[in-house]
Formats: C-alpha cells, structure tokens, sequence
C-alpha cells in the first residue's frame, strides 16, 4: 500500500477491520495468490497492477507494480515473515525497482513496514485486521493518505470476492420420526454413513466429533469407485434442535474445491420432526461451480435416503 508523503510525526498504530461475505478459505487465497492480487491490491481507485508474482512461503517474496492514474509506476516488494494459512499472514513490505531491488522511499514515507494480517471466521463471513507497523512514524495527513488507500483496496477486495460462484439451498422435509432419532441420523457416525451423499454414494470414511470445534471427515464413494473427500467443522450443536457445521469439499491432495456453511434444525411435531436444511456455498476454485450445480440434487437424495433410513426403525 503506498501514499502521498509527508513529514514523519508519531501517531498510534494503524490498524484497519473489514468484514468481508466470504469465507476465509477464500479470502486468504485473496491475499496470497497473484490472480486475486492483480484486483486488489494496493490499489486504490483507478489504480491497475500490471506486474504481481507470488513465492507463498516464510522468505518467499511478493513483488509487485502498482500503475496510478496519473501514469506514474511504483514497484513494491514483500518479504513473508510467517504464514499460518487462513489465519495470518505477515510480511515486510519495501519500495522496490522493477528487479526486485529494495530502494529508498520517498521523502517522509517508511523505509520499512510490518504488514500482519488476521483472518477470523464466523458464520461463513470473514473479518480481516490488518496491523501496518511504520505508518505510524508519519504525519497525520499521510496516515490518512494511508487509511484511505487501504480502505479503497479493500472495497475492490470485496467487489473481487463477490465475483466468487456461490449458491444457497433450503430444504425442508417432515419426517414420520421422531426428533430424538432423527437427531441421530445425523450425529451417529454409523446412521450417517448410511444416507450421506446422492444416491448409489457410499462413505468408507465417516468420522465426526459432535462438539463445538469438533471436526468432521468424510469420503464419499461414487458407484465409479471415485472418492470424493470433505472435512469439516461443527460451530454449534444445540441438542436436538440446532446443528451448524462448515464443510469443504477437497480434491485429493486436500485443497479446497468450495465452502459450505449449513444450518440444520430439527422441529417437533409430536412424534413427526420437521428437518429444515439451509446450505450456502462458495466456491473457492475454478472446479467448483460444478459442485454447486449438483449442491440441490445432491441434498435433495441425500434426505430422501436419510428419509428411507428412518422408515426403516
């Protein structure tokens, strides 16, 4: 992020939040992969990056050319300093030449600047905090300069993360069972290995820890022998109305593919339970949009073999 310079002055620490509705897996791939930078970063309005190269790791280095308006080029670089993925990010943050050679800056801005970013999520959105240690050894008016131009930034971040595919499903469905049992349809490893998944899927592996914080795993089998990985996360169990978990589709070396997060509740009816399903999902690779156009089929012959199962006691 850069600025107009002024005379250095002591001031607090600069520190800026933005709540972003993303999930963090997404947004931390903002932050760190050259494809979402060029859209983003440092980058207030009218500004354009025609130059950003990316080695994600500790000593690894971000190197980047920020076009202005004015036509003027300013090259930066970045050194990592640490990377705990998706929840912070620091990095030293220089002026630079079009070689990557650091370079004095400008009259009144930081020789050196610690940039540390944290990534918190709740809910399926995304609060970001960035610290930017050096901006306050400047002038008011340049730390202003600098809230401004990180504020623009971040507004284009927003606009790049919501260009992200996404979709929500909402399904509801009365069940002829109570809601004790279907309660454990769902957090009984071996009653949810049976109807997890579309129709003619099986799960080799169906590992859950009914908590909050407690992690899920599955792998779902297709009847073509392709597996198909998942982990997860429970963010609430309120037992036996309420259950909340994000989800992650992975590829097989554990990336992922989208995000979801589902809010399950179960109503009693008096011997009948009502099971409302609400998933929303992002994705956060390119594959991912295929996902999402199966995401109401596949749920929809999940329940209806959930809804086999349950006839069946």
């Amino acid at each position: 992020m850069r600025a107009p310079t002024q005379k250095p002055a002591a001031a607090d620490k600069f520190v800026i939040t933005r709540v972003f509705d993303a999930p963090r897996s997404l947004v931390f791939k903002a932050w760190t992969q050259a494809e979402h930078l060029v859209n983003w970063w440092g980058q207030p309005n009218g500004a354009t990056m025609p130059h950003c190269k990316v080695d994600l790791r500790v000593g690894g280095v971000l190197h980047f050319c920020v076009k202005l308006p004015d036509g003027n080029v300013i090259w930066g670089k970045g050194i990592f300093r640490e990377i705990i993925e998706p929840e912070r990010l620091v990095f030293l943050d220089y002026f630079s030449d079009e070689h990557g050679n650091i370079v004095e800056p400008p009259p009144g801005s930081p020789k050196e600047s610690l940039i540390t970013a944290t990534f918190v999520e709740r809910n399926g959105k995304t609060t970001v905090t960035v610290e930017h240690g050096g901006v306050e050894q400047t002038a008011p008016e340049m730390q202003q300069a600098y809230r401004l131009g990180w504020g623009e930034s971040l507004d284009r971040l927003a606009e790049d993360l919501a260009k992200a595919p996404r979709r929500e499903v909402v399904i509801t469905r009365v069940f002829d069972a109570p809601r004790e049992l279907v309660w454990k349809a769902w957090t009984d490893p071996k009653h949810l290995a049976q109807w997890w998944g579309p129709e003619g899927f099986t799960n080799p592996i169906c590992e859950i820890d009914i908590r909050a914080g407690g992690a899920m795993r599955i792998v779902m089998r297709g009847p073509d022998g392709v597996d198909y990985p998942m982990g997860g996360v429970f963010r609430e169990i309120v037992k036996p109305e309420r259950l909340v978990f994000t989800a992650f589709a992975e590829d097989q070396e554990g990336n992922p593919l989208l995000e979801q997060h589902t809010v399950i509740t179960f109503t009693d009816l008096g011997g009948k339970t009502r099971l409302t399903v609400n998933a929303s999902a992002v994705g956060v690779a390119p594959i991912a949009a295929q996902y999402l156009q199966g995401m109401e089929a596949g749920w929809t012959q999940s329940i209806d073999r959930l809804e086999k199962l349950l006839a069946k006691h």
